[in-house]
């Protein structure tokens, strides 16, 4: 036995090896623009820019007299997906060269915006290529430079993906959610290793679907997973339950490493420890969108993401404070500051031109430059003057559960709004606990006192119930989220509990 496990090490240490040697210039490629990601930039920045001259948003915006990038801001608009439906609507409908110069065969369909039910992300051939795929290839080469022995490539990775198989307009165009356009998509040599089938993967019904790949996985060498955090752990309950078996070292002993994205991992981290009891198990956040593959975790024991600079995309950062003016301040790669927090915008290889994506981050570090996802641009509570945004919430409820032995499912975060007699407002904090505290009152104080520690605007109308009264905790039955969410149509794939909202619509549904 012993002799057998050397030689799969060694089977192991040597696949690893071809791996990164086969790719020896990608990873030099990653350690320039690490030093300098203004270069990268650059060359991202023309070739776009070269590609956006030959389309109608291109000659509307002038985009063969733009010498520079401060002449791109210049001219050319930030727009959201309001601005850009109109285009996009056409290109469904199988025109070309509208915002990108090659045919758009494919769009990611996600959540909608007050501008449309659903939104429908041009994914053009270069973008599947040189950003969601290449990062999908950065997150595998930066995981074997930092585990030379991993078992990764010796067996399988599960992956729980899109909500419905794509769909065909008549144009011939086709869309789905981001994950089954990349199933749709993904090279043949893929398929071998990768669990489940791509009809599995496709399958609708999302219990139906879960219960599929329980089926089908319990039977394979599983060593690392892939996905969004909640359902994840919605999926991986359901293997254990129709295995039989207490934990998933049990089912898979060579589990070593699970890649999450999507939503902060923070509350579930827990969960996820108590069934995978492996101090050898690994947690590598990503950061992918319908719009791209933007960053990754590089260090495992730095929670940051390294931004990738020449992936197709050319980023700009706006101060959150220049939301909603007519002319906003945006800043490069090479002008960034840490500990800012930032609105994200994105040029892409598959028309996006300054869209604004709808995160935040903060950087962390420059040289190399990381960032941390600090929320969304519409997912926060400014009612009161306050700005909670979800990092905040992150870290307030991470402090609550580590002294109460707390541990939470879902959360989302409403305002209760001012009420006559008092003129005092405060936040409504709506919770589903896998291990609830023993005391609930002293959890609320506990949360209420870290929000204050990590947010000072929250900190100044709380002083004296100034404005803000004491949080309200509104403890909810478990799976309530998971059938609120099920009710509006959004099990599975990418979509997210909204963490925070400036009205109590999502509040009041889940009261309800």
């Amino acid at each position: 036995m012993r002799v057998q496990q050397r030689l799969i090490r060694k089977i192991n240490t040597m696949l690893n090896k071809i791996a990164l040697s086969l790719y020896k210039k990608r990873l030099q490629s990653a350690d320039a623009f690490r030093k300098n990601p203004g270069a990268a930039q650059q060359k991202v920045f023309r070739s776009l820019l070269e590609a956006g001259q030959q389309t109608e948003y291109g000659t509307k915006y002038g985009f063969s007299k733009i010498k520079s990038i401060d002449d791109y801001l210049r001219q050319t608009p930030v727009v959201d997906y309001g601005d850009l439906k109109p285009y996009i609507d056409r290109m469904r409908a199988g025109e070309k060269n509208i915002l990108w110069n090659t045919a758009i065969q494919w769009f990611a369909k996600s959540s909608g915006t007050t501008a449309a039910k659903s939104k429908f992300i041009p994914v053009s051939k270069e973008c599947l290529r040189d950003c969601h795929f290449s990062g999908l290839r950065d997150v595998t080469l930066q995981y074997l430079l930092r585990y030379p022995n991993s078992k990764l490539l010796g067996g399988k990775s599960l992956t729980l993906g899109g909500s419905h198989v794509p769909d065909e307009s008549q144009s011939g165009v086709k869309y789905g959610d981001l994950s089954a356009v990349m199933i749709q998509n993904t090279p043949w040599y893929i398929e071998p290793i990768r669990v489940p089938s791509r009809k599995t993967a496709l399958i609708a019904d999302f219990d139906k679907k879960t219960e599929e790949i329980a089926r089908q996985a319990i039977k394979q060498k599983i060593v690392s997973f892939a996905g969004v955090p909640s359902w994840n752990l919605v999926l991986m309950k359901r293997i254990l339950d129709y295995a039989g078996k207490n934990n998933l070292i049990e089912l898979w002993p060579d589990l070593e490493v699970f890649f999450h994205g999507g939503v902060a991992f923070g509350p579930y981290r827990e969960q996820f420890q108590k069934i995978i009891p492996s101090e050898q198990m690994r947690y590598m956040e990503t950061y992918n969108a319908s719009e791209g593959f933007f960053a990754l975790q590089d260090e495992p024991t730095d929670s940051a993401m390294l931004l990738l600079a020449d992936n197709g995309v050319f980023y700009e950062f706006m101060p959150t404070t220049e939301l909603g003016k007519a002319f906003p301040k945006a800043f490069t790669m090479n002008e960034v500051k840490t500990e800012v927090n930032y609105a994200v915008i994105i040029t892409t290889n598959a028309g996006l031109w300054r869209y604004l994506i709808g995160d935040t981050v903060k950087f962390v570090s420059l040289y190399p430059h990381k960032i941390k996802i600090t929320g969304r641009t519409k997912h926060f509570i400014n009612v009161f003057g306050e700005e909670l945004i979800v990092d905040n919430a992150e870290v307030a409820l991470s402090k609550a559960c580590d002294v109460t032995g707390a541990v939470i499912t879902e959360y989302t975060v409403a305002p209760i709004f001012m009420d006559a007699e008092t003129a005092k407002g405060a936040h409504e904090w709506l919770i589903e606990f896998e291990t609830p505290p023993n005391d609930y009152e002293q959890f609320a104080n506990i949360l209420d006192a870290a929000l204050c520690e990590v947010n000072s605007d929250y900190e100044a109308k709380r002083d004296r119930d100034t404005t803000l009264k004491r949080l309200k905790l509104t403890v909810l039955d478990k799976g309530t989220f998971y059938e609120w969410m099920r009710r509006r149509g959004k099990i599975g794939g990418q979509n997210k509990v909204p963490r925070m909202s400036n009205s109590r619509e999502y509040a009041e549904e889940l009261i309800a």
